[in-house]
């Protein structure tokens, strides 16, 4: 039961770049992001169809390799987040967290008694079908899981001070199009509400020693991000990525021919 390779400098404040995927759930992906340099993988279930058992076979793809596989559940709800880390994720991402009582029901879902509420399955995927002292893979799981929860409505952002100073939330991490489309300015990225929006969430996860997430389409927001003091980044989407760069490609490929 290997410890989680990326936690603690995802907690120092330390640059961490992984990968978001959306679309390409395949057994050589996990190679492939890894070869590329990516830390951590996180794979969607939120918005793509992704269901429990390709999510175990894509975290089984990871043994063995440098990269840490982690999943977006549809919501922070005990059945998907218990689930997942039973079946090996080394991080939950969880979106629209709201109030401190649902944080807290997270962090609850994701730890054992006494800390928390999640039922016991020992031997399995989690803890690579090893057997074992009981309390002390306990330790060793609270100590791995990573818990990210996603600022991305106005009830969030009103709450994000609350929401970071519950004991077991790791990371904030902002969920652009939502949280733009909650405040009124769907997509204005621009605009200096958003802006202020985004510089707050990574303040205020700054001074409760969390980090703050954020999934970059390009490099103008990458170094937007890393400026605003974002430190755990994922490139994504995979089909934006793919799409243009075979762009690329193509008008290469017919350019040459006229």
């Amino acid at each position: 039961m290997k410890p989680n390779a990326i936690k603690h400098d995802v907690l120092a404040g330390r640059p961490v770049a992984g990968a978001m995927i959306f679309e390409f759930f395949s057994p050589g992906m996990s190679a492939i992001l890894a070869n590329a340099g990516c830390r951590f993988v996180l794979y969607d279930m939120e918005h793509t169809g992704l269901g429990f058992e390709t999510l175990k076979w894509l975290f089984a793809s990871c043994r063995g390799l440098p990269i840490e596989p982690m999943v977006r559940v549809p919501r922070g709800e005990y059945t998907y987040l218990a689930r997942a880390l039973d079946l090996g994720a080394r991080g939950v991402m969880i979106p629209m967290v709201e109030s401190v009582e649902q944080a807290k029901a997270i962090v609850q879902a994701c730890r054992y008694p006494p800390i928390g509420r999640r039922g016991a399955a020992f031997g399995f995927a989690q803890c690579d079908y090893l057997g074992g002292d009981v309390g002390d893979k306990i330790a060793r799981y609270h100590a791995r899981t990573l818990v990210i929860a996603q600022i991305e409505t106005e009830r969030g952002l009103e709450q994000v001070e609350g929401i970071a100073a519950v004991d077991g939330v790791d990371v904030l991490w902002v969920g652009h199009f939502d949280l733009s489309n909650f405040m009124g300015i769907p997509g204005r990225f621009d605009d200096p509400r958003f802006d202020a929006a985004m510089r707050r969430v990574a303040e205020v996860a700054r001074r409760h020693g969390k980090a703050a997430g954020f999934m970059a389409t390009d490099a103008a927001w990458i170094e937007r991000a890393r400026a605003m003091g974002y430190t755990m980044i994922a490139g994504g989407t995979d089909t934006g990525l793919l799409e243009a760069a075979l762009k690329g490609m193509v008008g290469q490929i017919e350019a040459s021919g006229r």
